[in-house]
């Protein structure tokens, strides 16, 4: 059905039948298929579950294809029904079994909608003139690679680059771990990072390495005004790090300070170090 109400609670009406579809619903089957990578490559669609990430989706126009819902969800959040029917978005309820089938955490909120891939060209977001980016290099972890991009997003960073073999950004553990930053920065896949380097200098922007082992010091570059410049960090694996080709592409290589006896720091607490440092020299900059 195009917009489901079960007779017409969202104001408008439904195609002719009049109970939620269930996990053998054809396109309820189609929606599941997207947990898979080569089902979200080959259609450009993904899925984003829970009611804050479909909020966000909404917000940003074109991006919803279709929600699906519980009856009770869908009561429960009226509003995002609402703007989904004013978008044109179809809104289709689901048992709960379907919507089980739909999600992928253990306790689902109801909603999950499948929303359109978000991509843009590397030179598409660097025309923008982003002044904080977030480079992911070869990242594997959908958790951390989405807890990055959040980080990103709050940091005010402009783009979040997953370059070479990382994850999928659409990945499902990846946008729930967004918390719905997914849908606010610009996202970009590119093949060859050393490629990203060359074109994000390029772009003006100064390219840094996060690395254990890096020559200077996150607290001096601060200290010296260094970071008061439009920045791309670089962010390797937490299991391998940076390549090491990739680390010597970059302007400098950045160790983050440890004052304690912590050994490191977890990719995504180094993160959001070197971004907020950035951050706040940017915003303090004249």
């Amino acid at each position: 059905m195009s917009s489901t109400t079960r007779g017409g609670r969202l104001g408008r009406a439904a195609e002719p039948h009049t109970m939620p579809f269930t996990p053998r619903t054809p396109r309820v089957v189609a929606a599941r298929r997207l947990h898979r990578r080569r089902d979200r490559d080959a259609t450009g669609r993904f899925l984003a579950e829970g009611p804050q990430a479909v909020r966000e989706a909404l917000a940003r126009p074109g991006t919803v294809a279709e929600l699906f819902g519980t009856p009770a969800a869908l009561d429960r959040h009226a509003d995002l029904a609402a703007r989904a029917v004013v978008d044109d978005v179809p809104v289709s309820e689901v048992t709960d079994d379907a919507l089980a089938a739909l999600a992928e955490t253990v306790a689902p909120q109801g909603l999950v909608a499948v929303c359109r891939h978000l991509d843009v060209p590397l030179s598409e977001a660097l025309a923008a003139g982003p002044r904080l980016v977030a480079v992911l290099a070869e990242i594997r972890d959908p958790g951390n690679a989405g807890t990055v991009l959040r980080t990103a997003d709050a940091a005010g960073a402009g783009a979040v680059v997953f370059a070479g073999d990382a994850v999928d950004p659409y990945n499902g553990k990846c946008v729930r771990a967004s918390a719905g930053s997914l849908f606010h920065v610009d996202v970009v896949r590119a093949g060859d990072p050393l490629a990203v380097v060359a074109a994000l200098r390029a772009a003006g922007l100064a390219v840094l390495a996060t690395t254990g082992y890096g020559d200077r010091d996150l607290d001096d570059l601060a200290d010296v005004g260094a970071l008061a410049t439009p920045t791309a960090w670089l962010f390797g694996s937490e299991a391998h790090g940076l390549p090491d080709g990739l680390t010597a592409a970059a302007d400098a290589r950045v160790r983050v300070p440890l004052h304690g006896r912590a050994e490191s720091l977890n990719l995504a607490a180094a993160a959001a170090v070197c971004l907020y440092a950035s951050a706040r020299a940017l915003r303090r900059r004249p």
